[in-house]
């Protein structure tokens, strides 16, 4: 049965009483008997079985794009024409392209199943006041649960009560703490990281232990906001829809012109049936055949490339997204910064370096029985001591309501207690100070420049614990009584210093065309100073808080202009992404939680890295080897690489054969006869198209990396349309050399029409693949020789015994040498049009 929600409330707002009478449940749990009836109202504590396209269905709809279906025509065509070789060829190609667009949805899929594999557990549960072990599934709104050292939160629920209780929730808000949950009500605004009272599922008790009130299950958890939006389709990424749209585009222009030339050959009474595979042929003559092998190879070899690079491509097609990209949004933590708390500084109560402070923070430390969380082991890294040296005497726990721990020690045969706590309230417990000198002064005459000094220190980004100190009697009870009157001495200043070598990494990214902005959920002060530290210059911070307030429209406006996030709560993370996303941009995200997977999933390029959960790593298209931003610069350029040389196909493909079908059109005008052959068309195409399958390995002009560069159609359009005519005014001059210079038949013209146009369309390969004069950049080795290779072979065609199997005759000499003055003057002409092109594009 498909579970029912529970009433959205503010619970983190309401008391335990309130709590209990909303939910239905008591202090000794839910009784068999109404568990039973709630679960049949709710539904299982799972996601149940998302709905799974069937195998079958999911790879027949990879062939349902605009490009695929006029290739499978094609195909259709060449068997039609008894001429299955062609027929073969296309059919291999879309087949492996097929398959690979199969593999990326269902891999899509995997990370459902590692979210999933991540709540199979058991919890202890009081129902009718007896505390049993239940298998997590059975769980519904109103269950008590007990929870302890080691524990996953099975589901969403409030606390009751707890005992010094920590839980990590590191994957969900990106915090290096453990986070301490206290029961008690909150105030509304609290934010969803901020709210100590509530617990979610699939965080783990790291310290402690607690009773807890059930009150959403399964896709009704925050954990289940996670699992509904990774089960969405990815959103359409902008390579994706670059090729979508380019295959409408060669639909638009293919179909008008099977019409037209179909038109022109039954006005012209030529048979309706040649006129009619001619227009087919035609049509099949002008979609690049070979466009995704190319891309899959420039993929795969892209894919290599980058693999050496520390950088695991796990999507093919996110390279093409990686070198369009234009914004990276990155956490804090450990990627920015090192992730590893330190001690930066400690400071007496007039902000003046102190290492005595640091020595009696060392000791509390070290000598507390209860969790050391990161600012401990700092601290003990810091000053590290041998608590064999030093005799404990006692100790006051910390707690939630005091926010500090006391020890007490003999040190110098004087028992001293040391408290070291949060500084509001540890400064609430002191009516003395030590000053610089040593003295003991009374804190009121202190209390704002001591509160002045923790805000500086604050507000530059660092976290502050305060100490202090008293002599005790030998005889004195230990209890609360000791924290009071006591000596404030200083504060300790812990950071989370930028990564080595980040800001120039920011730098490098900046001058790819790249803009990094932060997403973390720490406060706005850390946030600044951590944006500062490692190179981003705006001081525009947009908080979580700020967020919920602003509409789509008004968050598309800010995203831009933001370059820190913070505050910001999980599920805020994608929408920030998918408003960079309408505002335009191609978007990459680097997140490494549970509290990631939806940003992850929404990019055009999700990146995570090999120490990543499990649902993270699933999520994201690219995985690095090494948590650093550095390595991610060798994996744009790469990308880029492989999007130019993507660009450069299209550009050939697209001109040449636009260029070749207009002649085509135009010469079955005036020709009693059909100017190539149906399977002549299939075989220029083909060999013009064979050369490119190693423009993989092409060099790529600076120009093309130095910027992100997008799919733009218009201007693919344009240079068709100026290219193409070009192509087409040459082979018009052909069509002259032919008829009236040297008197051909029919089997002549094809023939050497064919050559022409495999021999020019091969050549301005080597003239549009670049911006700049075509012999000041160099093309790849393979390229050129698959080039030369492919013109030496047309050349041979006519004296070859499939010659005549494609209905191609001998040529009289004199017209190679016309061919060669025809293809100079066309190069050139090519250089200049390209010259303006470019200059009126700019």
């Amino acid at each position: 049965m498909e579970s029912r929600k529970t009433s959205p409330a503010n619970y983190w707002t309401y008391t335990s009483e309130k709590i209990f009478s909303e939910i239905g449940s008591g202090p000794n749990g839910l009784t068999e008997s109404e568990a039973k009836k709630r679960l049949g109202t709710y539904g299982k504590n799972s996601f149940g079985s998302s709905q799974k396209v069937g195998g079958i269905v999911l790879f027949l709809r990879q062939f349902a794009n605009p490009i695929t279906i006029i290739l499978l025509f094609a195909s259709a065509l060449s068997w039609f024409l008894s001429d299955p070789t062609d027929g073969i060829i296309i059919q291999c190609i879309v087949l492996l392209s097929s398959i690979l667009g199969y593999w990326q949805e269902k891999s899509a899929s995997d990370s459902l199943h590692s979210l999933l594999s991540m709540v199979r557990l058991n919890a202890s549960t009081i129902r009718d006041n007896v505390e049993a072990e239940l298998d997590s599934q059975s769980l519904v709104p109103g269950d008590l649960i007990r929870l302890r050292v080691g524990d996953i939160i099975p589901a969403d629920a409030y606390l009751i009560d707890s005992d010094r209780l920590f839980l990590d929730e590191a994957a969900f808000t990106g915090e290096t703490f453990p986070v301490e949950k206290t029961p008690g009500l909150l105030p509304e605004e609290t934010a969803l990281s901020k709210r100590s009272n509530l617990l979610y599922m699939g965080s783990h008790v790291v310290s402690g232990s607690g009773l807890a009130l059930i009150y959403a299950t399964g896709k009704h958890t925050q954990f289940g906001e996670i699992y509904k939006r990774l089960n969405e389709r990815k959103p359409e990424t902008d390579f994706e829809k670059g090729i979508r749209k380019f295959g409408n585009l060669l639909l638009e222009i293919t179909l008008g012109l099977v019409l037209v030339i179909l038109g022109i050959n039954i006005l012209l009474e030529k048979p309706i049936l040649d006129s009619f595979l001619f227009a087919l042929a035609i049509a099949v003559g002008l979609t690049p055949q070979l466009l995704p092998a190319i891309i899959n190879i420039n993929l795969a070899k892209g894919a290599k490339q980058m693999s050496q690079k520390k950088v695991i491509v796990k999507r093919l097609n996110s390279i093409e997204n990686f070198g369009s990209m234009d914004v990276l949004c990155s956490d804090k933590t450990g990627t920015l910064t090192e992730g590893v708390i330190q001690v930066h500084t400690s400071v007496d109560p007039n902000g003046n370096q102190n290492q005595n402070v640091l020595k009696f923070a060392s000791i509390n430390s070290n000598l507390q029985s209860g969790f050391q969380n990161p600012m401990d082991l700092a601290i003990s890294k810091a000053w590290p001591i041998s608590p064999d040296t030093i005799s404990k005497s006692g100790e006051l726990s910390y707690d939630f309501h005091r926010k500090r721990i006391t020890v007490v020690v003999k040190i110098d045969g004087k028992r001293t207690a040391i408290c070291k706590g949060a500084c509001t309230p540890l400064l609430e417990i002191c009516d003395r100070y030590l000053d610089s000198e040593g003295c003991i002064q009374p804190i009121s005459e202190a209390i704002e420049s001591i509160q002045q000094v923790y805000e500086t220190f604050s507000q530059q980004g660092y976290r502050m614990i305060g100490i202090s100190i008293k002599e005790i009697g030998e005889n004195d009870p230990l209890d609360y009584e000791i924290e009071s009157s006591m000596i404030f001495i200083g504060f300790v200043a812990f950071s989370d210093s930028a990564k080595v070598g980040i800001q120039d990494t920011v730098r490098n990214l900046g001058d790819l065309g790249i803009r990094l902005k932060m997403i973390t959920g720490d406060n706005r002060w850390i946030a600044q100073q951590v944006a500062k530290s490692v190179g981003i210059s705006s001081a525009t911070v947009l908080t979580g808080q700020e967020l919920q307030s602003i509409g789509e429209e008004a968050l598309r406006v800010k995203a831009e202009e933001t370059d820190v996030f913070a505050e910001i709560e999980p599920n805020q993370k994608q929408r920030i992404i998918l408003a960079l996303k309408k505002a335009g941009h191609v978007v990459g995200y680097i997140g490494d939680g549970i509290n990631d997977a939806s940003a992850l999933h929404s990019a055009d390029v999700g990146i995570s890295v090999d120490s990543a959960v499990d649902v993270a790593k699933e999520a994201a298209d690219i995985v690095l080897l090494e948590k650093d931003l550095a390595v991610l610069l060798d994996g744009v350029k790469e990308g880029r690489i492989t999007f130019a040389n993507t660009l450069k196909y299209v550009f050939m493909a697209t001109s040449a054969n636009f260029g070749n079908m207009f002649s085509v059109a135009g010469a079955s005008a005036f020709l009693s006869y059909l100017p190539l052959l149906p399977k002549q068309i299939l075989l220029t195409n083909l060999l013009t198209d064979l050369p490119e399958m190693t423009i993989a390995s092409d060099e790529v002009d600076k120009d093309w990396i130095i910027r992100p560069r997008k799919w733009d159609i218009k201007f693919i359009g344009r240079f068709m349309l100026v290219f193409g005519f070009l192509s087409s005014l040459f082979d018009y001059a052909t069509f002259g050399l032919l008829l009236f210079g040297l008197g051909a038949n029919e089997t002549q013209f094809q023939t050497g029409w064919f050559i022409e146009s495999v021999v020019s369309a091969s050549l301005i390969v080597l003239v549009i693949r670049t911006k700049n004069v075509f012999y000041r950049s160099k093309p790849g080795k393979l390229l050129l020789s698959a080039t030369l290779l492919c013109i030496g072979f047309v050349f041979s065609i006519p004296y070859l015994p499939l010659a005549e199997t494609f209905g191609f005759g001998r040529l009289p000499l004199l017209f190679y040498g016309y061919l060669l003055g025809i293809v100079v003057f066309y190069i050139g002409s090519a250089e200049f049009a390209k010259y303006i092109f470019y200059k009126r594009e700019r």
